[in-house]
C-alpha cells in the first residue's frame, strides 16, 4: 500500500507540473508550438505569433517596408516605461491595426492605420515625419500590438479588453 501511495503521489506531482507548464491556457491551440523568435499573443481568443520590438531601433522601424502580414502575424512593441505613445505609418505600404496597451495588457485605444504617401524626393526626413498622421495611445501605455489591417474590427476589439501575453518576460527583455 505504501508503494501505491508513492506512485499516486508521483503521478499527481507529474500531472500538476505538466498542467502548470501550460500556464492558464490548456487548450490545444495554446499548446501549439510558437515559432522561434516569436511571441504568443492572444486577442479575444485568437492566437497570434508576433515579432517582439524590444529595442529602440526595432521599435522605430516597426513594420515599415513590410508588404504582407500573415493572418496570425504582426509585432508586439515593448517600451521600458509607461508613457503616452504615438505611432505613424512611416514607410508602410499596407493597412495595419495598432492597439495601445497598459502595463497590465489592457487595451487603452486602437486604430486602423492606413498607408501614407511615401517620402517624396524633394521632402526632407523632418518634413516627411511631420506630415504623417499620428495615432495616439490617448493614455500612458507600455505596449503596442500591430496586426494586419482589419483584424481588430473583425475580432470586435474594444477599449478595456485584455490581451494575453508574457508581460513580465517581455518587460524584463526590453531595453
Amino acid at each position: 500500500m505504501h508503494a501505491f501511495r508513492n506512485s499516486t503521489t508521483l503521478w499527481v506531482r507529474a500531472t500538476i507540473l505538466s498542467v502548470g507548464a501550460l500556464g492558464a491556457c490548456a487548450t490545444p491551440a495554446c499548446t501549439d508550438p510558437v515559432p522561434p523568435g516569436k511571441e504568443r499573443v492572444t486577442i479575444r481568443g485568437r492566437h497570434f505569433h508576433l515579432d517582439a520590438a524590444l529595442d529602440p531601433g526595432t521599435r522605430e522601424k516597426g513594420l515599415g517596408d513590410v508588404t504582407h502580414i500573415d493572418p496570425d502575424g504582426g509585432m508586439v512593441f515593448v517600451f521600458t516605461s509607461t508613457r503616452p505613445l504615438y505611432f505613424v505609418m512611416r514607410d508602410c505600404t499596407i493597412p495595419i491595426d495598432v492597439a495601445f496597451l497598459s502595463e497590465a495588457g489592457t487595451v487603452l485605444a486602437w486604430h486602423a492605420m492606413v498607408p501614407e504617401e511615401p517620402q517624396r524626393e524633394d521632402e526632407g526626413p523632418l518634413a516627411y515625419e511631420n506630415r504623417l498622421k499620428k495615432y495616439s495611445s490617448g493614455f500612458p501605455a507600455r505596449f503596442a500590438v500591430e496586426v494586419a489591417g482589419g483584424t481588430f474590427g473583425e475580432l470586435g476589439l474594444k477599449t478595456g479588453d485584455q490581451i494575453d501575453f508574457d508581460i513580465a518576460g517581455l518587460k524584463a527583455r526590453a531595453r
